[in-house]
């Protein structure tokens, strides 16, 4: 641990998951809104 300096790690694999996650979470909902708002159009 002496030798390990603040910010010199590299994360770009732990960058491409959390875009990745982002990209998936806004995707689910973009879908669950279309899946309301359809029920909320048709099923009144």
């Amino acid at each position: 641990m002496a030798d390990y300096k603040p910010g010199s790690m590299d994360i770009t694999a732990q960058e491409q998951t959390f875009h990745g996650f982002i990209k998936w979470v806004i995707r689910t909902v973009y879908v669950i809104i279309a899946v309301l708002l359809f029920l909320a159009i048709f099923n009144s």
